[in-house]
């Protein structure tokens, strides 16, 4: 009683102080549509469950999950929806989860989700919250959640209404699911889920639910649809191919395209709510993380709980001047780096080991779902300078993984490790976080896991094909994307050389720089460009540097072409202006990206291009033009406001330091580069356990798009466009003086 009067003073307090004052710019709607792969569902900051409309199942639809691939369970135009799914991922690449889904229908029963599916209307979302109208129907659906528990409210009308929980349906093409009905208000249950990018399927894993009803059923059972079977065998089988109903049965069923209806003889327009406890651990832990964070509070209870959490996390950054649109678009924008990673730890603390599933417990908090090759560049170092706490516990989750497993991860995924992508990219992320002074973790270990994975020549799952590297300074063509691959171990290898020199490591320091810039055996001083070599050192041939736009085949790069690959090396952007025949040559290079249209804002390797024109004097404009040009032209309050996927939060990562006007460019150094901020004041709450300064300040004196005049730090004259981490934690003033 203490703790849930505890919450509920938090929460009046909370809403009192700053009711909406940051959750009213978010607009959980971009993103939905050009393949941003968001979606519009209510989520706790972090949470472990998300309710998201689930429209993406149906010819009915634009676009189909199974017509194409498709990784997100709700498209913004789409029009037939087929449930509201309880676990998903926010703007990845790859079709995982989105399932558990609940469905609310009136009349007769009906398990077939083409059938019983709806068209919807009077669509809201905000930060913890969405709603529709099922039009089929006149059923007002509302939800909202806690981190570990999606919370549905019903509004059905007079007759016979029902709830469906289909365990069928997902995004996932993996298979199995058990179902039992504990009661006429509550169901237990498991779904099979994995095989991200269909690279491990191997690793397939359970999620467990609890779903429990405000209301008793009158009636419910369980369904099953078996495969259709041929021969004689099928003349024995009346049910062959159609869904079996059980009513009242209470026993476990296990199958694959399973579910449960509980349903309702309403004598006038009534409320049900729905909670949905989940874990990644066990039926009880689903069962204790439901009954701990939503006890007997009301939906609107939680509801407000959620928005309030929300408001407390968004309020971290304070803006001041720019459109309401451009508040929108930041404030959403810091909204989807607050999805992943998210937690995975049950209440108790309980989550699953790394692989093996065992069960461990951790006292702080274990995260998952580490997209590391996109946020790398970004989005980690946002959370040290604004969240030190939540990236501190993350980098503690990674030194775990590296315990239960022996290696770091690559891009993991509930305790599975899915190495999608390339490149060994947690080694950047330990060093940057370390060098931007948050050190309360084990530094030993964390350098020990680095140089494993960078010297390990045998069953080396976060470098294969490492042994040429070693040898020659760069892969060849006997493995896919030899050349971006060698700059992504480059870039590692170059933070290890800033830790090792941190730690007074000194021939570590040594090594590892001079691997670092093993690129330039791959720059080809004709092309002034990267292409990849053979086994025998030869230039591979025939070679198109175009080719590899837009995701298609090219031997040498992966999901990008040698333009967009070209200036991949920021932590040797001196060595390659060198190899590119001086400043000239490399502005040159650097400016037909641009004008060739070779840049790709919607892909990570070239990000950060836009800002390497302040590494030539008298070129840092082009810099603060090409910045605002590409936030106008690709990121805006609309479903199809971001350039693509949004990459676990990678993207808005990138829009959120541009509109503050600044940003990392060197992933594991700790400094930041300068263009011009969109706002007039931005004001940053410094977290008092890890920064000596209470607030960090960027001020904008004159238009929104003007070229910078001069840049001062605490009053007096910086002249320079870079400036360090340290300088700016201390409780600084960063004034932006414009033409």
């Amino acid at each position: 009683m203490i703790k849930k009067l505890f919450i509920v003073s938090i929460l009046i307090n909370t809403l009192a102080v700053n009711a909406q004052e940051f959750t009213k710019y978010v607009n959980p709607f971009i993103g939905t549509s050009n393949f941003g792969a968001t979606n519009p569902g209510a989520i706790a900051p972090r949470g472990m469950v998300s309710v998201s409309p689930f429209n993406v199942a149906g010819t009915q639809n634009t676009l189909e999950k199974d017509s194409r691939w498709l990784s997100n369970p709700y498209v913004n135009e789409n029009t037939f929806l087929t449930g509201y799914s309880h676990v998903n991922l926010s703007g990845v690449g790859c079709p995982d989860l989105g399932v558990i889904l609940l469905m609310p229908t009136t009349g007769d029963v009906e398990t077939n989700h083409l059938k019983y599916g709806s068209t919807y209307t009077n669509e809201t979302a905000k930060a913890g919250y969405y709603s529709n109208v099922l039009t089929k129907y006149n059923i007002k659906v509302e939800t909202t959640t806690t981190t570990r528990t999606g919370i549905s409210r019903y509004t059905f009308p007079k007759g016979q209404s029902n709830i469906l929980l289909n365990l069928g349906l997902g995004l996932t093409n993996e298979e199995g699911a058990a179902i039992k009905i504990v009661s006429p208000t509550e169901i237990e249950g498991m779904r099979t889920v994995g095989s991200f990018c269909y690279y491990k399927p191997e690793e397939a894993y359970p999620v467990y639910f609890v779903a429990k009803f405000s209301k008793p059923a009158t009636n419910y059972g369980v369904w099953k649809t078996p495969k259709k079977y041929k021969g004689a065998e099928a003349a024995w089988m009346p049910y062959n191919g159609k869904p079996r109903l059980m009513e009242g049965y209470r026993k476990e069923v296990l199958g694959d395209s399973i579910g449960s209806y509980f349903s309702y003889q309403f004598e006038k327009p009534t409320q049900v709510e729905v909670k949905i406890g989940v874990s990644y651990v066990s039926i009880e832990n689903a069962r204790e993380n439901l009954e701990q964070e939503t006890q007997d509070f009301s939906f609107e209870t939680i509801h407000q709980q959620a928005e309030a959490y929300w408001e407390q996390q968004l309020s971290k950054i304070k803006v001041e001047g720019g459109t309401e649109d451009d508040k929108t678009i930041f404030y959403t924008a810091l909204y989807h780096t607050l999805i992943h990673p998210n937690i995975l730890n049950d209440f108790n603390g309980e989550y699953p080991k790394m692989a093996t599933r065992e069960t461990l417990k951790t006292e702080n908090t274990r995260f998952t779902v580490f997209s590391f090759w996109d946020t790398y560049r970004n989005l980690h170092a946002l959370m040290s300078l604004v969240y030190p706490k939540q990236q501190s516990d993350m980098v503690k989750s990674m030194l775990d993984i590296y315990d239960e497993s022996g290696w770091l991860p690559k891009w993991e995924l509930n305790a599975t490790e899915t190495t999608t992508m390339v490149g060994d990219p947690a080694g950047i992320i330990l060093t940057d976080t370390y060098l931007k002074g948050i050190t309360d973790f084990d530094i030993e270990k964390a350098y020990e896991a680095m140089v494993k994975s960078a010297d390990a020549l045998e069953n080396n799952p976060l470098r294969p094909g490492i042994q040429p590297y070693i040898e020659n300074g760069y892969l060849n063509t006997d493995q896919n994307g030899s050349v971006s691959t060698t700059q992504e171990y480059n870039a590692t290898d170059y933070s290890i050389s800033l830790l090792a020199k941190a730690l007074n490591k000194k021939d570590d320091y040594k090594r590892f720089s001079k691997r670092s810039i093993s690129y330039r055996k791959l720059f080809d001083k004709d092309l002034k460009l990267l292409r990849p070599r053979n086994a025998d050192g030869t230039w591979h041939e025939p070679f198109d540097p175009l080719a590899g736009a837009n995701f298609t085949k090219n031997i040498g790069f992966i999901e990008g072409n040698a333009w967009q690959y070209a200036f991949m090396v920021s932590h040797d952007i001196k060595g390659l202006m060198k190899l590119m025949g001086g400043k000239k040559g490399f502005s040159e290079q650097l400016q037909k990206v641009f004008s060739s249209k070779q840049f790709d804002m919607a892909n990570e390797p070239d990000i950060a291009y836009p800002y390497l024109f302040n590494y030539i004097k008298g070129e840092e404009w082009r810099t603060q033009q090409l910045v605002h040009e590409l936030m106008d032209e690709y990121f805006q309050n609309q479903p199809a406001g971001l350039p693509g996927n949004d990459d676990t939060g990678t993207m808005s990562a990138w829009l959120i330091y541009s509109m503050m006007g600044i940003y990392p460019v060197s992933p594991g150094d700790p400094i930041y580069t300068i263009s011009t901020p969109v706002f007039d004041k931005i004001t940053i709450d410094l977290d008092s356990n890890y920064y000596q300064g209470k607030t960090l300040v960027i001020e904008k004196s004159g238009t929104k798009k003007g070229i910078i005049n001069t840049i001062q730090l605490d009053g007096k004259a910086h002249n320079s466009y870079f400036i360090n981490h340290s300088d700016l934690i201390k409780g600084s003033k960063l004034k932006i003086n414009l033409k």
